[in-house]
């Protein structure tokens, strides 16, 4: 009958199961303190072993939600709302055992709606209204009468026989009545302080619960519009590959040929010129290439493990093929784990050697840029400075996180990418302007540790 209800996430689910379990913990304390301070307080003859029964079979239910929580089976929606509807017939059950609905706190049939409203969709709470609504019926009509802590008038006639005895108990009636007000007032004003201290420390938390569920949620979008993007560009990048590799090759060829009629040593100025364009030729093969790769790659196949030191020399040495004239100041932390290793993945280099390229760019060539590389067995973080005008106020807060149209000043797809790619391998990127000038990138990625790298080659 429940079954067409769609469940909500597993872990969202079994957290609500972990805050039943609390609740009832707490009601099972305020159903003790409300027996002792009835019966041996106040003095109230109640059907006592029957309430400690109802209170035994509570603390039974909750020992299975514990042992319930520490199984990995699917925790449903119908099983949530099972457990709410255990608890309604054991609170009926108390109340039916001291004068049901007449009872001041019978306004506690309203915490576990609230908690369905809370907890479950809405036809839950429906559900919920019907078989509280239906009990606290049932409980006008059948349950177990208060003892009687109200005495009855005395009656008339005894004045004229003896009108001292007529007095005394007139007073004990008036004293008596008070008695039973001050109960009853007790009971509603307890029932206040229960549901406010509910409210501030169960629902609260619940709500604080959907607000992180909210970011989650707004943060999942947020990737998912940026692989949009990134999949988009890695089709237009595919095809423009394709469109120009065919009058690339024939560049080349024609190259090629051209340095074979003129020789060196008869034309060496016209050979020199053909070389650097079979170079950059070359170059825009390998650029081609890596728009060609898939982005549905697998990190293993896509690159292989090197000890970082090594890989991080092996990115400089690339960049300075093509940028050999910037100056750059190389700083890594002399307290480095030299064991320390990372998958060389090809769009990990190029999203590095795109970092480096922006910021020479943007620096002057006087004053170079800075690299910074400090790192652990577990994680590496990478410091790039340049001494340029740094990021444009307006676009600070979103380069990176989306395409920039124009690239002024070395932001644009390039680094939209960057940020894409970062984040995909588990890291973060973070960029600023400094205080003393120019722009910052900052990088932390995670690291093949010496268990990781066992577990994923060893067993090949």
């Amino acid at each position: 009958m429940l079954s067409h209800i769609s469940p909500k996430s597993e872990v969202s689910v079994r957290q609500n199961l972990k805050w039943l379990y609390i609740l009832r913990n707490l009601m099972i304390c305020c159903e003790v303190l409300l027996i002792v301070l009835s019966v041996h307080g106040l003095g109230i003859r109640l059907p006592e072993q029957q309430l400690w029964l109802v209170v035994l079979a509570t603390g039974a239910a909750n020992l299975y939600t514990s042992m319930r929580m520490q199984a990995d089976d699917l925790v449903t929606e119908l099983e949530i709302f099972s457990q709410i509807s255990l608890d309604v017939f054991a609170i009926a059950a108390l109340l039916y055992l001291t004068g049901g609905a007449s009872n001041p706190i019978t306004w506690v049939f309203l915490l576990p709606l609230i908690i369905t409203a809370i907890m479950l969709p809405q036809a839950y709470a429906w559900y919920m209204v019907i078989l509280t609504t239906s009990l606290y019926t049932m409980l006008i009509a059948f349950n177990v009468p208060l003892p009687s802590i109200e005495p009855h008038m005395p009656d008339p006639a005894l004045m004229k026989t003896n009108t001292e005895g007529y007095l005394l108990l007139q007073h004990a009636h008036v004293m008596n009545d008070k008695s039973y007000f001050s109960l009853h007032m007790f009971g509603m004003w307890f029932g206040f302080v229960f549901s406010a201290g509910l409210v501030a420390f169960f629902v609260v938390e619940l709500a604080r619960t959907l607000r992180v569920q909210e970011r989650s949620l707004a943060k999942a979008r947020e990737n998912a519009l940026r692989d949009e993007r990134v999949i988009a560009l890695g089709t237009l990048a595919a095809s423009a590959a394709h469109d120009m590799g065919t009058p690339l090759g024939t560049i080349a060829i024609v190259s090629h040929e051209l340095s074979q009629e003129y020789p060196s040593h008869r034309y060496p100025e016209l050979y020199e010129k053909m070389s650097i364009i079979q170079q950059q030729i070359n170059r825009c093969k390998e650029a081609l290439s890596v728009m060609s790769a898939s982005a549905g790659e697998v990190r293993a196949e896509s690159g292989s493990v090197m000890l970082l030191i090594e890989y991080i020399d092996d990115v400089i040495k690339q960049w300075r093929t093509h940028e050999s004239a910037v100056k750059l100041s190389y700083f890594i932390d002399p307290h480095i784990e030299t064991d320390a290793k990372i998958i060389a993945e090809r769009t990990l280099t190029h999203s590095l050697i795109n970092i480096l390229n922006n910021a020479a760019e943007a620096s002057p060539p006087e004053l170079g840029i800075e690299f910074h590389a400090s790192w652990d067995l577990n994680t590496i973080k990478i410091r790039i400075r340049d001494f340029g005008p740094g990021f444009p106020p307006e676009i600070v807060e979103f380069a990176g996180k989306q395409p920039v149209v124009s690239k002024k000043r070395g932001l644009g797809v390039g680094l939209f990418l960057t940020y894409s790619t970062i984040t995909r391998l588990g890291g973060i990127i973070k960029h600023y302007n400094s205080d003393s000038g120019g722009a910052i990138v900052e990088i932390t990625l995670p690291l093949l540790n010496t268990e990781t790298t066992d577990v994923n080659f060893g067993n090949g």
